[in-house]
């Protein structure tokens, strides 16, 4: 990181979260919520009448004195702040404890060299989650006492993970596609400079900091006003209120044709709809879709962001997005469906009665993108995958001759490749899809990919005439290149000792297993716990997954996520490629039954969790 900064060049996210009944813009100091304060930091329940009268007259707000008071306040190690691939994330009441978010924030400047946050610009947003507002006053406050310049923040405190990739990084606090509300979901994690997440050996400082933080630094501000775009001012310590979507707007006119597309959607015989799950992305919904590229207004669903989602679970996914998935198979379903999650990284695309699996989305979009997307006009760089995606990504890059990379799960690992110039377009089979446009997935990039597809097959399309669909486009691929039949079962909020015993159990049959042991009707090729080593810096991230390869292709993976704020999920992961065109459209769960049966018998997944069936199955 220099010490040289653009207005995006550190940032922090924050997650809302739903269901306050308080004042939306100046939190009142009630006793539920007094607790997540240090000493000495109070929310005040209006502006100052100054503040109050610039407001009324102007978007461009002015307020403070020559000099702010700093104060430290002395606090202690608060236990379980480790942070994970996916940051920080516990229980929304946790993070309202007594300086549990004011610990982990202060820690995090004291990990950083004083001249990467020193009179710097900053950046503060949010998906909309309950508890946002509270926590973004604490951070402006902490932040301006460690001596930091100035305070970008979005208007409402609206940002999107992928519009603060686009600035180049730094925190960002959000639980994603878990639910919020008072009895849900907050986190927070770091992306560094080049906006990818940080590496294990930032967040492991942090902790380490975690460990030992004696005091707190305040500064003694009043809460700033974040409905109205402007400036505050307290001696050299500002904030400035910005739109949220212009920015990330204007990168997705660069990469992508929005002539064509916009012609697609303005076809009387395409239907087209996009489900925000009221998450963060309604807020970029109709600036886009509706306002630059013609969409119809209705055709936005879920489209205000809300501090509970709606009382929904943001995540997109044939279980969560049901409201879209019953309209995109009914007979006069929409053409092209699309659904993002809590804080804007995840997609899910649908056709009209067809599901596209996102190990297969990612695939076509690398072997369509250099003809339909202008950012890739010269071919991409390289490709990559998680490795429990499926291997679908890996035949495009063989015929396109492309670099090509299996990293473990976690968009941190796509960072250092992409920074390196060897990656263009990456994904995960956990809904998450993206480029080197940015280093974080991106939900509405992947949208626009899918329509920038569609648009391009169907440029010459007479009215009238049959459009390429969503099913054609994939079915032509398989064809192409053999169908990589998937699914994955996940079991949330397992107890955790039985979920880990049932790793370590696979890791001992691992330890033990030879090539050529039969697994019912299956040959074992190999089996181990996935290991990978960095080819940029030759950082290595060991215990990734236990895998089970057998010799026609076939893969069972074991993993623990660490995307939940309670328990642990377990995700078994399932894989057959098969090459037969007349295979092809045989429903996936009919086609891995032998293998998702072998995968419940080898882990005893039950014996373990107890668990009788997956939560969620995609």
């Amino acid at each position: 990181m220099t010490s040289t900064y653009t207005r995006f060049d550190t940032v922090f996210l924050l997650s809302r979260f739903a269901g306050a009944k308080y004042s939306p813009l100046f939190p009142s100091p009630s006793s539920s919520h007094s607790s997540l304060l240090p000493s000495g930091i109070h929310l005040r329940t209006k502006p100052t009448s100054r503040l109050h009268s610039i407001i009324a007259s102007s978007s461009s707000i002015v307020a403070g004195t020559d000099s702010i008071e700093i104060k430290s306040l002395p606090t202690k190690p608060i236990e379980g702040q480790k942070t994970g691939t996916s940051g920080l994330r516990k229980k929304v009441k946790v993070f309202m404890e007594e300086n549990y978010l004011a610990n982990w924030i202060q820690a995090l400047f004291n990990s950083l060299p004083l001249e990467d946050y020193k009179h710097a610009t900053l950046v503060l947003g949010g998906d909309g989650r309950y508890f946002n507002k509270e926590a973004s006053q604490i951070i402006i406050k902490i932040a301006a006492g460690n001596g930091v310049g100035q305070i970008l923040v979005g208007k409402e405190g609206i940002l999107s993970t992928p519009a603060v990739s686009a600035a180049n990084g730094g925190f960002i606090m959000s639980a994603s596609h878990n639910p919020g509300g008072p009895e849900y979901d907050w986190g927070i994690k770091f992306n560094y400079s080049s906006g990818q997440p940080a590496p294990e050996t930032i967040t492991d400082k942090i902790y380490g900091n975690t460990l030992s933080i004696s005091e707190i630094k305040v500064a003694e501000i009043p809460d700033i006003d974040l409905s109205h775009v402007g400036v505050t001012k307290y001696g050299n310590f500002s904030v400035e209120v910005i739109d949220p979507v212009s920015d990330y707007l204007e990168l997705m006119e660069d990469v992508f044709d929005f002539d064509l597309i916009r012609g697609l959607l303005s076809r009387t015989d395409f239907g087209f709809m996009f489900d925000a799950m009221h998450a963060v992305t309604g807020a970029y919904a109709k600036p886009i879709f509706v306002d630059n590229l013609g969409a119809k207004p209705d055709s936005i669903s879920n489209g205000v962001p809300l501090e509970d989602f709606g009382h929904g679970h943001p995540d997109p996914n044939l279980t969560y997005a049901k409201d879209l998935v019953d309209v995109m198979y009914r007979d006069d379903g929409p053409d092209f469906g699309a659904a993002s999650d809590g804080d804007g990284d995840r997609n899910m695309v649908l056709g009209n009665k067809f599901f596209v699996t996102p190990s297969d989305s990612v695939a076509i979009i690398a072997a369509n993108a250099q003809e339909a997307i202008p950012y890739f006009r010269a071919g991409p760089k390289g490709l990559a995958r998680s490795m429990p995606t499926s291997g679908a990504l890996d035949r495009v890059a063989e015929k396109l001759k492309l670099p090509f990379f299996e990293v473990p799960t976690g968009w941190k690992f796509f960072g250092n490749l992409m920074d390196a110039g060897k990656l263009s377009i990456c994904g995960e089979e956990s809904f998450g899809t993206g480029s080197d446009h940015i280093r974080e997935k991106d939900g509405i990039w992947a949208v626009l990919a899918w329509l920038s597809i569609l648009a391009h097959r169907n440029k010459d399309t007479k009215p009238g005439d049959k459009l390429v669909s969503v099913a054609d486009v994939v079915k032509e691929y398989w064809a192409t290149y053999g169908r990589n039949f998937f699914s994955r079962y996940d079991y949330e909020e397992c107890e955790s000792e039985g979920a880990n015993k049932m790793i370590e159990y696979l890791r001992d049959i691992v330890s033990k297993s030879k090539a050529g042991e039969s697994y019912g009707n299956y040959v074992l090729q190999f089996a181990d716990d996935f290991s990978y080593t960095d080819p940029v810096d030759g950082s290595v991230a060991s215990k990734q997954g236990v895998r089970f390869v057998f010799t026609d292709g076939s893969r069972i993976i074991f993993r623990l996520s660490g995307t939940g704020s309670a328990g642990a999920t377990v995700r078994i992961y399932i894989e057959q490629y098969e090459p037969d065109v007349s295979k092809h459209d045989v429903d996936a769960q009919i086609a891995l039954k032998p293998l998702i049966d072998l995968a419940l018998s080898v882990s005893k997944l039950k014996d373990f969790t107890g668990r009788e069936k997956p939560t969620v199955i995609t």
